[in-house]
């Protein structure tokens, strides 16, 4: 939350070079409060898991929430049982003419697809380009992130060799962006993808902003200067188990896949992973919400 203090006090520009946000007393009295709305479009197949690690990740803030759960009308999921979708999950229909502060697109299992050929493509586009008029502050995350990026800016994804997979240590280039706020010089996140968009591409669109890369992992974290777009391209809310349980899910089907990096003690499977990479994964989230909360208007209509 803001730091409230008055608008004379000597340590309030030091305060506001280091991007730590303040209030003038004036300020936070005229202030009209109200929960942040929120929607989390959820491309996954395992949406039950996928919305626990996500809400998890948005509950370490003492701001109000109000979640709403979309998923496509285009393509069904058939790894929850329909009665979770029809009693939780909306359709684009149902919701297109409401305002969002802020709206999560999570990743998807098609990256071998072209975007094109992707069954809800165009439902997505459509979802997109509403985003841009409905939402103040969307936050995409791995596929979602390389399907935003490809949408908006151009951005194309390109085939790894091997899959990238395992936990990998990145470094903070944009220290004074708020979405950066209290990261460690370096920090750890997980990757799980097959498929990269690269650094050059994305530094080559003026309106995008490079915060996070790893040796590597490649691009991290990159969002528009007004922040109003964010694009992380590993998967920080991910569980302490989650690649572990990746990993043996190939095993067991005799697909090709090598032990995550940097992940199991020893990269011995039969050890548990340490989870090395929460902290980050709240402040990262905790950052957009703050950041949402202080530039989003009172009326979304104002949008």
């Amino acid at each position: 939350m803001p730091i409230k203090v008055a608008a004379d006090l000597p340590a309030l520009k030091n305060l506001e070079r280091e991007n730590i946000f303040v209030m003038h007393a004036r300020r936070a009295e005229e202030q009209d409060i109200r929960p942040l709305r929120l929607l989390l479009l959820n491309l996954m197949p395992t949406k039950l898991e996928t919305e626990t690690q996500i809400l998890r990740c948005l509950s370490n803030t003492p701001l109000q929430l109000e979640l709403d759960l979309l998923q496509t009308s285009s393509y069904k999921a058939t790894h929850v049982p329909e009665e979770h979708l029809l009693d939780f999950y909306m359709t684009f229909d149902e919701i297109e003419h409401l305002r969002y502060d802020g709206m999560i697109i999570t990743g998807a299992p098609v990256e071998h697809l072209e975007f094109k050929k992707v069954a809800y493509w165009k439902e997505l586009c459509r979802i997109m380009d509403w985003s841009r008029e409905n939402v103040f502050s969307t936050l995409h995350i791995c596929w979602g992130a390389q399907a935003g990026l490809y949408h908006h800016y151009g951005v194309k994804k390109y085939p790894l060799e091997a899959k990238k997979f395992g936990i990998f240590e990145h470094t903070v280039v944009a220290p004074n962006s708020p979405l950066m706020r209290g990261f460690d010089a370096k920090f750890l996140a997980p990757h799980s993808r097959h498929t990269e968009v690269r650094i050059e591409d994305v530094a080559r669109v003026p309106s995008l902003e490079i915060l996070a890369t790893g040796e590597k992992s490649g691009l991290y974290i990159a969002a528009t200067r007004d922040r109003r777009q964010l694009f992380v391209t590993g998967h920080c809310e991910y569980d302490a188990d989650t690649l572990s349980r990746e990993y043996f899910r190939d095993v067991d089907k005799g697909l090709p896949i090598a032990v995550p990096e940097n992940y199991f003690p020893n990269d011995d499977p039969s050890l548990e992973p340490p989870l090395t990479w929460r902290a980050h994964a709240m402040l990262l989230y905790s950052n957009w919400l703050n950041d949402v909360y202080q530039q989003t208007p009172y009326d979304l209509n104002d949008l």
